[in-house]
């Protein structure tokens, strides 16, 4: 099983760690290719960052020349799932919905603690989309920028849990997911500070789409996510109106080893 996790924006540390989570937590035979898109921002914290993260992403997936079975969406929000639903036919989970099932299955009400108060809207209307909000204690933003956190774990572990106390003490949250791909590797930590459940995002991810690809299953066609009506798109796929030539893992058989993150980056 082969699965892509494409960061959202264009940072190489952010998507080097997001590699890293989703080999930690792939099962063994499992496959893991992590990309990254050919323009965007090196870091996605409002709506227009998102919306072009959203093409970004899209445009990404579709250079990519090699078979897969799944794709993950490493942002926490709306960076194109739906659109990319209706482009292919593998699986695609992004880390909201990801996390937010996963907190459901094992408490009654969970808390999400993000990055900055612009983001805490995009996150909540993602849940209300999915329906998954009605179980959601709170959006709780712990004030620091994605690139911040980035740049700082340790005082983002220490921003985290202020908030992630707050919403467990306050909001009676009994799950924390982590609002931002670039927070993976910080749970382990915040679960020791705090005694409850914390979820990474990437790993929720990870296993359900190897859960949904083990099942056979693929996007439905039928209606919603069916292939887009056929005409003329000017300046698309967008990687080849402006000329970028398909980036290539390097060391691709080496580095996307089982169990691995191997980072087909785009040129530089």
């Amino acid at each position: 099983m082969k699965i892509i996790v494409v960061n959202v924006n264009t940072s190489t540390s952010m998507t080097d760690a997001i590699a890293e989570a989703a080999g930690r937590h792939a099962s063994p035979g499992t496959t893991v290719v992590t990309l990254r898109p050919y323009f965007g921002a090196e870091a996605v914290d409002c709506n227009f960052e998102s919306y072009l993260s959203a093409v970004a992403v899209m445009d990404r997936v579709l250079a990519y020349d090699e078979p897969y079975d799944a794709v993950i969406l490493a942002g926490f929000g709306e960076h194109g799932r739906d659109g990319l639903q209706e482009l292919i036919d593998q699986p695609v989970v992004e880390i909201c919905e990801a996390s937010a099932h996963v907190a459901m299955m094992i408490g009654r009400a969970y808390s999400v603690v993000t990055t900055l108060r612009r983001s805490v809207p995009a996150i909540e209307d993602r849940l209300r989309l999915a329906g998954l909000w009605d179980r959601c204690a709170s959006v709780r933003a712990c004030g620091m920028s994605t690139l911040e956190v980035d740049a700082d774990p340790e005082d983002a572990v220490r921003a985290i849990v202020a908030e992630a106390r707050r919403a467990v003490e306050a909001d009676h949250a009994e799950v924390i997911c982590l609002g931002c791909a670039g927070m993976a590797g910080l749970e382990e930590a915040i679960t020791t500070e705090l005694g409850v459940p914390v979820i990474d995002g990437i790993g929720a991810a990870v296993r359900l789409a190897e859960a949904v690809v083990g099942l056979g299953l693929k996007t439905s066609k039928i209606s919603t996510y069916a292939p887009p009506d056929a005409k003329k798109i000017t300046g698309w796929p967008l990687w080849q109106a402006l000329g970028v030539p398909r980036a290539r893992s390097r060391g691709d058989a080496a580095r996307a080893a089982v169990r691995s993150g191997g980072n087909d980056d785009p040129p530089r």
